[in-house]
């Protein structure tokens, strides 16, 4: 099936000494990027997460992949972690202008809470109101890692101001949902049974692969990226995957 341009799949971020898995030996890091491009057409940005990306970063990151490949960006911590979704507009606007630079090459916005961040519908539908008043088309993909996200009532609110569900593996670490709640499904891969490092078996990817295509059916934008980045099992895990859905 060619779904090309619905279907994202690619790894947490690209620095990673991946030498043999991706990168050439003699590769320089200031290149990475533009050869993780000629295998994947999305990634995650990490870095993101800990400080304001620079608009001449963006810029660069632009020049160095082809015009269809599309970045995922961690919202800042600032916003998530420390403000926990209260006073956010100063910062939220901040972050939002550098990646605005990147037009229709910017995916969808990864906000990741901490497994203390219970679901409070005040303070939940106060900073989804914000984000769409202000960014009415950008997708947000929301991954929580508290069993609170995932009621009925906190998946109606995300329903209702169309935020994504992030739909995550991290083995038994954290609860989790497999429910989409808007047209983008955004699975995250943490890694099987040990968080950012283990393989994922044969029989998982393939599971993975079959609810991709019913995603596909349904006409969603699918994005699937690994973060068992530690040795390179993202880079396996995510061709294996892409190849599976292919052959379905």
């Amino acid at each position: 099936m060619n779904n090309s341009t619905q279907l994202h799949i690619g790894t947490s971020g690209w620095s990673y000494r991946w030498q043999e898995v991706l990168y050439p030996p003699e590769l320089k890091s200031a290149d990475y990027l533009s050869h993780y491009a000629t295998r994947f057409n999305a990634t995650e940005i990490n870095s993101s997460f800990y400080h304001f990306t620079m608009a001449k970063t963006i810029e660069k990151w632009l020049a160095q992949t082809p015009p269809h490949f599309k970045f995922a960006p961690k919202l800042h911590q600032e916003i998530t972690h420390r403000r926990k979704f209260k006073d956010i507009e100063e910062p939220l606007q901040k972050f939002m202008s550098r990646y605005l630079l990147m037009g229709q090459r910017l995916g969808p916005v990864l906000v990741q809470i901490a497994a203390s961040f219970r679901f409070d519908r005040l303070v939940a539908t106060d900073f989804f109101h914000t984000l769409r008043k202000l960014y009415p088309e950008q997708v947000f993909a929301l991954e929580a890692r508290h069993v609170s996200w995932f009621t009925e009532e906190a998946l109606d609110l995300l329903r209702e101001y169309d935020i994504t569900t992030v739909i995550a593996s991290a083995g038994k670490r954290f609860p989790g949902t497999e429910v989409t709640t808007t047209n983008t499904a955004y699975l995250r891969l943490h890694g099987d049974e040990k968080m950012y490092s283990s393989a994922y078996s044969d029989e998982k990817l393939e599971r993975y692969a079959y609810m991709v295509k019913d995603w596909l059916e349904d006409g969603k934008q699918v994005w699937v990226f690994f973060n068992n980045t530690i040795t390179g099992n993202a880079v396996t895990d995510a061709d294996k995957l892409r190849r599976l859905v292919e052959e379905l």
